[in-house]
């Protein structure tokens, strides 16, 4: 009761207060919704238990019966509940995509499938070979796959509780008390070896870790089960080698057909969209070169603040090179690519003019589907404006009509920013485009620029539906003060050389 009268009265005293408003709203949802925690979402059991009945058909002994297959398919399914909870508490934009979801199941279904095939050619292998050791075959067997794949498209700590999972769903198949340590330890040189990836011998240069720590772990299971000998040491090298490059082999066979089809953005589909001879970037340099530079400072201050906050720099760059590409349909209707002292919007309404500049997302959009941009850069493109008013011909439409306008029709359709990497875009879009109106730009006004940008963004609620903090924003200011300052740098004007003129006398 007296927390309901605190809320009461600071509401009552801060009723002008916008963002009081919010944080109050924000604090009573968080009350309710603390009364409803809920062990399973009702929305993912059917999916969990599809997924979990298709992962223990792949992993039952079928010499075994019934209860053995249910027994698997309840543990399948504790383990996915597991790792839906992760991903809803520490990564909820995956959550949002239907496709994020299914890519991942993909993977590990994918993965599973993988270490079948294998692990009977291996098998195969062995008993022609003569190998004695029951188990030596199992180590050439390329599990590191998805893990390789999920942290190339996701993230390092989904790769991680990824490769968990899959090694406890690896122990239900191989049942070697050891075994899922090693494909824990195996996946994780993996995603180590690939976090920062950025070409494709990467990749490469990942699998000689792989065959290293693979050998070395290998060795110190047989070790410890006590099947060690001499004769395994060069089979284990020969399956250690194998592994490593079959992880490396099939990477690249299935990642452009996992690009296509799930239209995701790789480090390495990613470093190709960097291209300048992109035809989309050098269609934008050449039609609308005002905006081309300005889509390069954005990216400069961008990549700069992303890794502070935790979001990919690379990705951070790339999606702030294509997020004004729609303005390529319309470039002399966008002030930086107006070259004449008239500009084109003096004849026309306000709300017309508006329309013309609100359309580049809309455009933007069929530009990036028509390249076949991935998912995530079409998000960029749609969100980087979130809802955020036209101001200029919103003022100017209050100052010639007599009926005052409504906002929402100046107001870009959004929606808004959904992740840190769409706000950490808008709002290095929107820094650099009022920088470029300071007449002297001093760092201290740089500062106060930036400042004043960041508050009025976040005063008009283009924040709220994502996961950036007030810590955040403090690390992204600070980053944006030193990369414009650094580009708005004083010079010392230079002195002519006065020198004296020789005088060229007549020939006669």
């Amino acid at each position: 009761m007296k927390n309901t009268k605190d809320i009461q009265n600071l509401k009552s005293q801060n009723s002008s207060k916008p963002y009081i408003k919010r944080f109050i709203e924000r604090l009573k949802q968080n009350k309710k919704s603390q009364l409803k925690i809920n062990f399973i979402d009702r929305e993912v059991i059917y999916p969990l238990i599809l997924l979990s009945l298709l992962i223990s058909l792949l992993l039952h002994d079928y010499k075994r019966g019934f209860l053995a297959f249910l027994g698997s398919t309840i543990l399948v399914f504790i383990l996915l509940h597991f790792f839906y909870r992760d991903l809803k508490r520490y990564k909820p934009t995956y959550l949002k995509k239907k496709k994020s979801l299914l890519l991942l199941s993909s993977l590990l279904i994918l993965n599973l499938v993988v270490a079948k095939v294998f692990e009977h050619l291996f098998y195969i292998f062995s008993k022609g070979m003569g190998i004695e050791n029951p188990i030596i075959h199992y180590f050439g067997i390329p599990l590191a796959i998805g893990a390789v794949i999920v942290v190339m498209v996701f993230d390092f700590h989904t790769a991680i509780i990824f490769s968990l999972v899959l090694s406890l769903m690896i122990g239900i198949w191989i049942k070697i008390s050891l075994f899922p340590l090693y494909v824990f330890i195996t996946c994780l040189i993996a995603a180590f070896a690939l976090f920062r990836v950025k070409k494709r011998s990467d990749i490469m240069n990942a699998s000689f870790y792989i065959v290293l720590l693979t050998f070395i772990s290998s060795l110190s299971i047989l070790s410890i089960t006590g099947a060690f000998n001499i004769e395994s040491v060069y089979f284990l090298l020969v399956f250690s080698l194998t592994n490593g490059f079959f992880v490396s082999a099939l990477c690249f066979s299935f990642l452009p057909a996992l690009e296509k089809f799930f239209k995701i953005a790789t480090p390495l589909s990613l470093i190709e969209l960097l291209d300048i001879e992109h035809p989309l970037l050098k269609h934008l340099s050449v039609e609308a070169p005002g905006t081309y530079h300005h889509s390069m400072i954005v990216g400069s201050l961008a990549e700069s603040a992303a890794e502070v906050v935790g979001v990919n720099p690379l990705l951070a760059k790339v999606a702030s090179y294509y997020h004004d590409i729609g303005k390529v349909r319309m470039p002399e209707y966008f002030i930086e690519n107006q070259t004449g002292c008239i500009s084109r919007h003096e004849k026309l309404s306000p709300h017309l003019s508006s329309m013309i500049i609100i359309s580049h997302v809309k455009d933007g959009v069929e530009l990036a589907e028509e390249y076949n941009l991935p998912e995530i850069i079409k998000d960029i493109i749609q969100q980087h404006h979130g809802t955020s008013l036209v101001t200029y011909f919103y003022q100017k439409a209050l100052k010639e009509q007599e009926i005052p306008p409504s906002e929402i029709d100046y107001r870009y359709p959004g929606p808004k920013p959904q992740t840190k990497l769409a706000a950490l875009i808008m709002l290095a879009d929107a820094v650099e485009a009022s920088a470029r109106t300071l007449d002297d730009p001093t760092p201290a006004r740089i500062s106060n620029l930036i400042d004043k940008i960041v508050k009025n963004i976040f005063n008009d609620g283009q924040l709220d539906e994502c996961e950036i903090t007030l810590k955040d924003l403090i690390e992204i200011k600070k980053r944006f003060e030193h990369v414009l300052t650094g580009i708005f740098h004083r010079r010392i004007p230079y002195p002519e050389i006065k020198r004296e003129e020789k005088k060229v006398g007549s020939f006669s």
